[in-house]
């Protein structure tokens, strides 16, 4: 198979795979041309197993099932066998199958957490995880030359499968699954479940193998299928949950002894954010302190933590507690997945923005699994998250708070003056405390006297400053990204 189409403008891999807008960047002429040469590349990178099959799966997004079904017979139509998922299931899932099934990879149809007029495609590994930035990059370059030759003598075959049941299977046999039936069965614990109408809707169910319909013990909202989200986006954030925070303030104040935990599942199922019996909000920066702690308390694991320069300093000090080792990577769960198969052992490997993995499974993000490790967490402990929390504050006695604003500039020159500037580390003093260190292995972190920490970070492809802060009180973080936002301003 020839192609002659060169895409303009042209596809390009982000963080994690190709995202565009509908019908404007994510096309199916665009898509029909990319997914043969990332089959191509993946039997290329991963070929050596003798694999000849190609997994293809998909999100609950607008057309996302149509999407696929290309995405399988353009594949097919040069020779790979498919395995097309017969329905929407978690990008981990995905993942997964590649792994278990020992496929060449995976293809698969999502936009994650991104609003709902876009699509995307994320390029798995034979490995079970996102593959490298090398693999991506040579899709590209293929892509611009515009000149692809793939000969198969005759075409490959497109088999459905049910992504779901060794999936479930898996995560089942990694976590002790009894002791959260019991503490359920007891009426101690109520689970209420934020799919934002995204791939985890009945994930929980089927894994716990609960009634999905009864909704007395495991709640879930926003299960139906709404490809606009509600008017939102699938992105575990504070503002797109008022549902979750409504439900479960509700059910607390008529039930106030029973221990509630809600789960945010974003748009596929590889982030998540959780609230406890109150309904307070708690992100991936306090949920993986206290999931460390449960893993190399109370299931013996060891290994190293590896976290992002976004990180808490919560999760280190945690690690010290269990003489776990620390590994810090710039922002980005591919570098934390480059870290998980460095051969090195890891226990636990996670980002700011809700992704969490586990060195004793696939080296991908998975919600549905953090969700379960959680469970499990508070089952053996019988004590609320927000507990768990202040008995690690207390531990460590490190108490701090954490958030995260976006700032938009005015051009890209502005951000090029700013950038120039800061490499030059001529901040010695923010918000009225003296800088009293500072590096740029990821964007700029700037660590202050009383032991808050301020990092600056740039979009890689808009004029954004991303401005990240932990400092002892909420008052505090908010007044340390209102000033350097405003000193950013003086470059507009």
């Amino acid at each position: 198979m020839q192609g002659k189409l060169t895409l303009h403008p042209p596809v390009r891999f982000g963080t994690d795979g190709w995202r565009g807008i509908i019908a404007d960047d994510f096309t199916f002429d665009r898509l029909v041309a990319v997914a043969p040469i990332a089959a191509h590349i993946l039997k290329e990178t991963f070929g050596a197993s003798g694999s000849n099959t190609i997994i293809v799966g998909y999100d609950r997004r607008f057309m996302s099932e149509a999407f696929a079904q290309r995405t399988a017979e353009s594949v097919a139509a040069i020779g790979f066998d498919v395995l097309l998922a017969e329905g929407f299931a978690p990008t981990p899932a995905f993942s997964w199958a590649a792994f278990e099934r020992k496929a060449l990879g995976a293809l698969v149809i999502t936009a994650s957490h991104n609003p709902a007029n876009y699509s995307g495609l994320k390029i798995k590994g034979a490995f079970g995880g996102s593959v490298s930035p090398d693999v991506t990059a040579k899709v590209e370059e293929i892509l611009e030359r515009g000149d692809f030759v793939y000969e198969s003598p005759q075409k490959g075959k497109i088999t459905t499968f049910d992504a779901w049941a060794s999936y479930c299977e898996a995560l089942r046999a990694k976590v002790d699954i009894p002791s959260i039936k019991k503490a359920i069965a007891q009426e101690k614990l109520v689970i209420f479940a934020d799919v934002m109408h995204g791939t985890a809707a009945s994930g929980l169910a089927r894994i716990l193998e609960l009634p999905v319909a009864d909704q007395a013990s495991l709640i879930e909202i926003n299960s139906e299928t709404d490809p606009l989200f509600g008017g939102g986006a699938p992105e575990p954030l504070p503002r797109y949950i008022a549902d979750l925070f409504r439900e479960v303030k509700t059910y607390h104040r008529d039930n106030p002894e029973k221990i509630l935990v809600g789960f945010v599942f974003d748009g596929d199922a590889d982030r998540i954010a959780a609230v406890d019996s109150e309904g307070n909000f708690l992100s991936s920066q306090i949920l993986i302190p206290i999931l460390l702690e449960h893993l190399a308390k109370h299931r013996g694991f060891k290994g190293e933590l590896i976290k992002t320069i976004s990180g808490s300093d919560l999760m280190p000090k945690v690690a010290n507690l269990f003489d776990l080792p620390v590994y810090e990577t710039p922002v980005g769960y591919k570098y934390i997945a480059e870290r998980m198969l460095s051969g090195i052992p890891c226990l636990l490997g996670g980002e700011e923005s809700g992704g969490i993995g586990y060195g004793n499974h696939i080296p991908e993000r998975d919600a549905l699994l953090s969700a379960l490790y959680v469970l499990e967490a508070i089952a053996i402990s019988d004590q609320d998250l927000s507990a768990l929390y202040s008995n690690l504050q207390q531990k460590t006695n490190f108490v701090s708070h954490y958030d995260r604003i976006d700032k938009k500039l005015s051009g890209m020159a502005a951000r090029e003056k700013l950038v120039n500037t800061l490499q030059q580390f001529s901040l010695t003093e923010i918000a009225g405390r003296k800088v009293i260190d500072a590096k740029a292995p990821d964007g700029f972190k700037f660590r202050l006297e009383d032991g808050s920490w301020l990092l600056v970070r740039f979009s890689g492809t808009e004029p954004l400053l991303r401005l990240y802060c932990e400092a002892a009180t909420p008052e505090l973080v908010h007044k340390t990204l209102n000033w350097i936002a405003n000193w950013a301003e003086q470059f507009n």
